[in-house]
């Protein structure tokens, strides 16, 4: 197999198509609102990228069938908006790797015609988030439009996140705006212990009023009560000074 290997699915004509991207990071935020979408809209995969920077492993699904690890781009139609989703299990093993796979990223990008792009991802607190105040941070090149951001609550705050955004997300700021990309990374507040379906949310908020579509939250917001009760049973056995819960207890810990 080659670096980078990249498979075509189906090759639909899109209309002014916008690039989302929603890989695994801090919270899991950008992979649950990435995946929301797919999900809510009904998204039609597109293509399949290989990559021998990703893990050396195959996925395996409910009936046996193996699987080698990769990303997919989706074609999702979001109320008349053309979004071409990115998502996946994994991001790159190595330095080089990211570069690698970001371009490769941008490159089929690029030949569905983005001109514009939005990473999803978290910020870590450090602390649990109470009375649903999830802030939502962001970033962006030049050409993005800083003001329109604003006014749909996406906080610029100086120095933050500290030390940058690393990964993908950084680089399709990075990469994507010299190639001219008008470019913004949304990056929820999240603890940074636990998938945070709450910071997910709130950054399909965001998204929402930028973009013009709305998008049902039920499936959500039952995964954040989910991990409500899972958050009490920790906060509950550290307060008796019991151990941690099982491992069935944590399964929505990631």
């Amino acid at each position: 197999m080659d670096d980078i290997d990249i498979e075509v699915v189906a090759d639909p004509s899109l209309d002014e198509p916008v690039l989302i991207e929603g890989l695994p990071g801090v919270g899991h935020v950008g992979k649950l609102a990435a995946e929301h979408l797919v999900e809510e809209f009904d998204g039609e995969l597109v293509r399949r990228v290989y990559a021998r920077d990703f893990p050396p492993q195959v996925t395996v699904d409910d009936d046996g069938v193996a699987e080698l690890t990769h990303a997919e781009f989706h074609h999702v139609d979001a109320d008349g908006t053309d979004l071409l989703v990115l998502t996946g299990d994994h991001q790159a093993a190595s330095n080089d790797g990211h570069y690698t796979l970001t371009t490769a990223f941008l490159d089929v990008a690029e030949e569905f015609g983005c001109e514009r792009a939005f990473a999803l991802g978290g910020v870590p607190t450090g602390e649990l988030i109470e009375d649903d105040e999830y802030g939502v941070l962001g970033a962006r090149t030049d050409s993005a439009d800083g003001e329109a951001l604003a006014d749909a609550g996406v906080e610029f705050r100086e120095d933050e996140p500290a030390g940058g955004i690393v990964g993908v997300s950084g680089l399709i700021l990075g990469l994507g705006g010299r190639r001219g990309l008008d470019a913004a990374c949304l990056m929820g507040e999240t603890s940074g212990y636990l998938v945070d379906p709450k910071s997910a949310q709130a950054v399909l908020e965001v998204l929402e009023t930028v973009l013009g579509f709305d998008v049902d939250f039920a499936d959500l917001e039952e995964r954040a009560d989910e991990m409500e009760d899972v958050v009490g049973k920790i906060q509950e056995m550290q307060g008796g000074g019991e151990g941690m819960p099982s491992e069935d207890e944590l399964r929505y810990i990631g």
